[in-house]
């Protein structure tokens, strides 16, 4: 194994027609003893692309949800002391990999979270701050699966330390006015059929103040105001796709499902 490869790290990304971003992708984790790509059905070059660049490609296109496409991955990360679960619209910085480096060089026990470092409409949204989500780094021995079509949530062991790394993780979420409207569509359906499973209720009266108090924490005390344009456009999106959730989640209950089609 080359001496920059971290024994024992396997990389993890989920696919569906990302050819033009995938590059970028696979090329910041070459630190990786081993980088798996779990495709979704691709049309396009993605897996030509994953192939090309050293990536284990394994087909999955009956696409049922994040958690399961994530847990699917791990019947082939046998051998693995630790994970890290990437998306293709994200880079490994080299400081975010050194920081990973030296936990794994320590054998350190875990899980960690990861704070995104937003990149949205052309533009690096660097004031922004945003709350970690699940974790992103396991070592092994911790993770037990996935659960949640969307938003999903990692399962772990008992007593299973959580932290977070320091180094940010660069988000490429919307490049586009056109994507992120289908990205938005996409995101609200599914968490409405996620809440609706629960039992939840939804409605236009709470899906709009929902809306209004989430684009105000993100576009007042997150940050988005820094940004121009691009950071209204943000905020604007993911208050949008709050709405329609809660929307959705009255008009269309009957209709609901944890299937809608991943991809653009």
């Amino acid at each position: 194994m080359p001496e920059d490869k971290l024994d024992g790290l396997f990389v993890v990304v989920l696919t569906r027609n990302e050819a033009r971003r995938l590059p970028a992708c696979l090329d910041s984790c070459r630190l990786a003893e081993r980088t798996l790509v779990i495709d979704a059905g691709s049309s396009d070059d993605t897996v030509a692309i994953a192939r090309a660049r050293g990536a284990q490609v394994h087909s999955h296109p009956d696409w049922r949800g994040f958690g399961v496409q994530r847990q699917r991955a791990l019947q082939y990360c046998q051998g693995a002391r630790y994970l890290f679960f990437l998306d293709a619209d994200e880079t490994l910085t080299p400081a975010l990999c050194a920081e990973i480096g030296a936990l794994i060089r320590q054998s350190r026990r875990g899980a960690w979270t990861v704070v995104w470092e937003q990149v949205a409409f052309g533009r690096q949204l660097t004031g922004m701050t945003s709350a970690p989500g699940m974790p992103r780094l396991f070592s092994a021995d911790c993770l037990l699966g996935f659960e949640g079509a969307v938003h999903e949530h990692a399962l772990l062991a008992p007593d299973t330390p959580v932290a977070r790394l320091k180094a940010r993780l660069p988000h490429h979420s919307y490049d586009s006015v056109r994507a992120s409207l289908h990205k938005m569509s996409q995101y609200a359906l599914l968490g409405a059929a996620k809440r609706a499973a629960r039992g939840q209720r939804g409605g236009v009266l709470r899906g709009l103040t929902s809306a209004v108090a989430l684009f105000l924490r993100i576009y007042l005390l997150r940050g988005g105001f820094l940004h121009s344009g691009p950071g209204f456009l943000y905020c604007h999106v993911l208050a949008q796709e709050c709405f329609f959730r809660y929307a959705a989640l009255a008009y269309d209950r009957d209709e609901l499902t944890d299937s809608v089609e991943r991809g653009r």
